[in-house]
């Protein structure tokens, strides 16, 4: 991207200061201007790669994202609608004391997640669980959202963090009105809905249009597959300790790999898989029933909802509850650490029901780690179109 390009094409639009009935002394966003490029940045084009969009013939899994973009026919991806998204998601008056935007919890250079294990909240509360990675949210055919998968879709997700006591403290009429107020919206809205009317609906369907554009696609792993003809064959751009990582991704346990492939599907390394899955990190739920708290059905307690593994190497701390900190630890689990909870994966059970052990040998879990992080897309990091606009 020319951004010396872009740079030329900025405006500045001076914001008016937010009355959402704060006090003179309490903060509020640290932005004046909001800059926007006059021509739209592309974000319906996505341009993926053929082994996004082409499943590899004979496989029992599928290679490709076909079928699994939740994207409703009522809120499809417009260049005016994800525009609008990226400065409602940047927004800092969207919450209660005007400190926290929902890009504070989901931060670009970190994946779209947060380095903290818990993030904090507009009045300096701690939220329940890790910040979840926004990274190819659009690549799961479920469409339910949350670890626990308590939102029905994206739409309805959005505007739950505004609404959360911890989080942004806000209620949804708040938020409404908050935006009403400022006075660079108008445009924005009558742009992508063709209306100035404020409300929130459009408001969760123009953060999800943002949310459903943030995909990746160029890292080393996709220059690599390029190159070969399928994900098993030998990269030539990666080590032999790349390739050797790949391999165990890949294969079967019975064949000496790991299995990751199978809840970590298709070259999105998304989840096909119908819901929520156990990973046996724990041998019972105490604390945090996952699913199992949002579902009557118990065969999802303690399951959650698994995460795309595109920039993992950007978004420590990893699992839920942010409980390891580096990806070693977690291959470590999937090596030796799986526990026997009740409603434990059963691709992570042996022929007796009991968890599998794989114990892979200090260089192949090296190898594991090596090859997640070919997955590391730096140009997701470095896209201007889902920066801060505010800055």
């Amino acid at each position: 991207m020319n951004h010396a390009f872009y740079s030329l094409l900025i405006f500045t639009v001076v914001l008016g200061l937010s009355s959402c009935n704060k006090a003179d002394n309490e903060p509020t966003s640290s932005s004046t201007s909001l800059n926007l490029p006059e021509a739209h940045f592309d974000y319906v084009n996505s341009n993926l790669p053929d082994h996004f969009t082409t499943d590899l013939p004979g496989q029992p899994l599928p290679t490709s994202v076909n079928g699994l973009d939740n994207t409703p026919a009522d809120n499809p991806i417009t260049n005016e609608g994800a525009t609008l998204g990226r400065v409602l998601f940047y927004d800092k008056k969207l919450s209660a004391n005007g400190t926290i935007a929902c890009a504070s919890c989901h931060k670009q250079d970190k994946g779209f997640s947060d380095d903290a294990t818990l993030s904090v909240g507009f009045d300096g509360g701690l939220t329940g669980r890790h910040s979840m990675t926004l990274i190819n949210s659009r690549f799961y055919q479920r469409g339910r959202f949350f670890w626990d998968e308590r939102a029905g879709s994206l739409e309805e997700q959005v505007l739950m963090p505004f609404q959360d006591p911890v989080e942004m403290g806000m209620t949804l009429e708040q938020v409404v009105s908050t935006v009403q107020e400022q006075d660079y919206y108008p445009e924005l809205f009558e742009k992508a809905f063709g209306s100035t009317e404020i409300n929130g609906d459009k408001i969760s369907k123009a953060l999800s249009q943002f949310i459903r554009s943030i995909v990746s696609y160029s890292s080393k792993y996709d220059e690599g597959r390029a190159m070969s003809a399928s994900p098993g064959a030998s990269f030539p751009n990666f080590t032999a300790e790349e390739n050797l990582g790949k391999n165990l991704f890949f294969q079967t346990i019975p064949n000496g790999g790991g299995a990751c492939f199978g809840c970590h599907t298709t070259e999105a390394f998304v989840s096909a898989n119908p819901g929520p899955q156990n990973n046996g990190i724990d041998a019972l739920s105490t604390t945090d029933l996952g699913a199992g708290g949002v579902f009557s059905n118990p065969i999802f307690v303690g399951r959650f909802k698994t995460t795309s593994l595109r920039n993992i190497e950007l978004t420590p701390p990893y699992m839920h509850d942010g409980r390891f900190e580096t990806l070693e630890e977690v291959v470590e689990h999937y090596s030796s650490g799986i526990q026997a909870h009740p409603t434990l994966s059963p691709a992570l059970t042996d022929e007796n029901g009991n968890p599998v052990r794989l114990n892979f040998t200090a260089p192949e879990k090296a190898a594991l780690v090596a090859f997640l992080k070919t997955l590391t897309d730096p140009t997701v990091a470095n896209e201007v179109k889902w920066s801060d606009p505010f800055e």
